[in-house]
């Protein structure tokens, strides 16, 4: 089975935009904005971040599942090798 890049990319964003998007909660009304107008950067971008995570997540799980439904393709023996020793 082969691992789609997706799955664990969409994981390291949706655990960073959680931490942002509970940063952002924490601090939420803080001084720390008041030289960003006012706007908490860490709350928007975390769910930028989270949103972003879930649906590279969800895409790569998708065809995953996708990839494990469907039968092998048969093996051409006749065909040349490639590769490392072949």
């Amino acid at each position: 089975m082969q691992l789609d890049l997706r799955t664990p990319m969409g994981l390291m964003f949706a655990i960073t935009g959680a931490i942002l998007v509970a940063w952002g909660l924490k601090t939420n009304g803080d001084a720390i904005y008041a030289k960003s107008l006012g706007i908490n950067a860490n709350l928007w971008w975390g769910i930028v971040l989270l949103v972003f995570g879930l649906i590279m997540f969800i895409l790569g799980e998708r065809r995953q599942h996708k990839l494990a439904d469907e039968p092998p393709e048969p093996i051409d023996e006749s065909a040349p090798r490639r590769g490392h020793g072949h």
